[in-house]
């Protein structure tokens, strides 16, 4: 598998192309690097490709807060300028001016 140039960056934030969730990228893999078991589990139907990148988001929903993994086929740009209220992203990222995230740089003693 030839790895595409990511589309995304960390500290992006970017909302689901199908599904209701939206969340801050924290990492990124440049092709797929889960496990074969939690590839199979997606119905066929809707299985994305593993030859992409594929992003670690700190994700919301309407109920709930929590980590996800996703295809960049099935992420889109998220423009609403709306803090993401994941709990993890104020420990590791401080919000920019344009509504995305930064990474927190780290103080000294």
């Amino acid at each position: 598998m030839k790895p595409l140039i990511a589309k995304f960056g960390i500290g992006q934030v970017v909302k689901h192309r199908k599904y209701p969730f939206r969340g801050v990228i924290y990492d990124v893999d440049p092709v797929f690097s889960n496990t074969e078991e939690w590839w199979q589990s997606i119905p066929e139907e809707v299985r994305p490709r593993k030859d992409q990148p594929f992003y670690h988001l700190f994700a919301e929903n309407a109920e709930t807060e929590y980590v996800a993994y996703v295809s960049e086929q099935n992420l889109l740009l998220d423009t609403s300028g709306d803090p993401v209220r994941h709990p993890q992203v104020d420990e590791i990222f401080t919000r920019a001016e344009d509504g995305g995230y930064q990474i927190r740089v780290a103080r000294r003693n």
